[in-house]
């Protein structure tokens, strides 16, 4: 076998296509018995403009790249999506000049589209929202996150490759320039590859660390960060998303309008040890509080809990954001591994261009395609 993606998440499924379209024998190994069961599917379906990162950073570069390749993609093959824009709201006049320093920060990403408006010019188009000024992003959209994974899958499947389900990674090895990789829980097999690409998402690390060979310093610690979700019951009262200023895990608890006009509010953060995907019921109190800063009229009673999400987070609680680590052999001298730790938000935006640099790390493009 050429190469093995672990892992038929979105960002998987992007690698899946990126190397099938290069001519390669690509096989997907994807522990859960459906593709994208787990971050991909449990987000908010963003399409990111690229304000918030740190200038020069991987998720600065591939979210700015990605969203214009993402809405390219998804006009030519039909993915349901729509470039809504987004308001980032300052809801007290301390936070203005928070505003002022994201709009800095996004024209040296390239994202030179923001506008300031007033509260007045905000109410205009958005009557429910109460602030004392905000950036209005017109390049932020929404996007059906499954019909992307679709697309993904199937440009791969027409192009050879083979997506197999219900196949856990167990162990690895290295041995005489290839990489030996044990899969299955009942009969397991081995099967080896001259290329492996680590895209297992919240099990990336714990996959590294199975694989004999890889030196365990180059594996960073991994750190959940659960994300609730909850509804609004009634008419939606949004026509776009509507994002506070951000905090240090995350973008705050949001409204995300989907494309059928549903509005949720989320995410929180909540640190976990164990995956659990259940809404705790008692966690609303402080999401009205929350999202009263930027809509009082939210009556008590007016949400319910919906989903849960869960990011692979390679920074701990309290601690500054980390950058996408895409590591190559470069980094931990295994030829043909290339381990992608931390692909959480914007990784479904940054998809795309995520899969290029893969293909760059493992020496099959050169490193100025993939900015084109």
């Amino acid at each position: 076998m050429e190469a093995i993606v672990i892992g038929a998440g979105v960002v998987g499924l992007a690698v899946a296509r990126e190397l099938s379209l290069l001519g390669k024998e690509v096989l997907v190994l994807e522990a859960a018995k459906a593709i994208g069961t787990e971050t991909s599917s449990r987000n908010s379906e963003i399409i990111h403009a690229g304000i918030y990162y740190p200038t020069g950073s991987l998720k600065a570069q591939l979210c700015v790249e990605g969203k214009n390749s993402l809405y390219d993609y998804c006009k030519v093959h039909g993915i349901p999506h729509r470039k809504c824009g987004k308001f980032i709201v300052a809801t007290d006049r301390e936070q203005l000049s928070e505003l002022e320093n994201l709009q800095i920060n996004a024209a040296e990403n390239g994202v030179s589209d923001l506008k300031f408006f007033t509260p007045d010019e905000v109410r205009a188009v958005e009557p429910a929202v109460k602030c004392e000024g905000a950036l209005h992003s017109p390049s932020t959209g929404i996007v059906d996150s499954h019909s992307l994974m679709l697309a993904y899958q199937g440009e791969a499947e027409d192009a050879g490759a083979l997506i197999v389900l219900n196949s856990p990674v167990i162990s690895g090895r290295v041995e005489q320039g290839n990489l030996f990789l044990t899969v299955g829980i009942d009969d397991p097999f081995e099967i080896a590859a001259s290329m492996v690409i680590n895209s297992a998402g919240l099990h990336a690390t714990q996959v590294a660390r199975r694989i004999k060979g890889l030196k365990q310093k180059d594996i960073p610690p991994t750190y959940f960060a659960k994300g609730n979700y909850y509804t609004l019951v009634g008419r939606p009262p949004f026509s776009r998303p509507i994002y506070p200023i951000p905090e240090k895990a995350g973008l705050g608890v949001h409204v995300t309008v989907d494309l059928a006009g549903q509005v949720r509010f989320g995410p929180d953060v909540e640190w976990i040890d164990e995956l659990n995907y259940d809404v705790d019921p008692t966690r609303a109190e402080c999401f009205y509080t929350a999202v009263r800063k930027y809509y009082p009229a939210l009556e008590d009673g007016a949400i319910q809990p919906s989903y849960s999400g869960i990011r692979p987070k390679i920074q701990g609680p309290g601690e500054d954001p980390v950058d996408f680590v895409i590591q190559g052999p470069e980094t931990h001298g295994v030829e043909g591994l290339v381990n992608l730790f931390g692909i959480e938000s914007p990784g479904l935006t940054a998809s795309l261009p995520i899969a290029r640099l893969v293909s760059v790390s493992l020496g099959l493009l050169q490193e100025n395609m993939c900015w084109n």
